[in-house]
């Protein structure tokens, strides 16, 4: 992994349990493309991953509780207070990318629907217990 200036100025940083599945469900649910890897001395966690994603980037790792309680995942704590926005171009592709995930496995938190703030919205919860939502343009007639 090098830091080069290709790099997002924001990017998601997640914790999960069972990392490996983790990558597994992204890549199928999101088409990620998984960029680098790098795992624990234990040979059986996720030290960290990189995805690429949606024109982006999130960067994943395991569950590590013996660094203290910021290295727990969403299952562990009881739940996430964030959501990952994922911006996309046009109002049919939220409809696309929600039922992707939810056939991959992802839970609904709120069908696709248009909005008040003029955008196709959606949201998922991965298995994980992260809460990703796809949001678009709704285009004026």
């Amino acid at each position: 992994m090098a830091f080069g200036s290709d790099v997002p100025p924001i990017q998601a940083h997640i914790c999960v349990r069972d990392g490996l599945a983790a990558i597994a469900f992204y890549e199928k649910a999101f088409g990620a493309v998984n960029t680098f890897q790098q795992m624990a001395e234990d040979g059986k966690r996720v030290m960290h991953a990189n995805l690429s994603l949606f024109r982006g980037e999130v960067m994943l790792h395991d569950e590590f509780p013996e660094f203290g309680g910021s290295m727990l995942s969403p299952l562990t704590i009881g739940g996430t207070g964030v959501a990952i926005s994922i911006n996309l171009p046009e109002a049919g592709d939220v409809d696309a990318a929600f039922e992707r995930a939810t056939a991959a496995g992802a839970s609904t938190v709120l069908e696709p629907q248009d909005t008040f703030w003029q955008a196709r919205y959606a949201r998922i919860r991965d298995p994980f217990g992260h809460v990703w939502a796809f949001n678009a343009p709704v285009a004026h007639s």
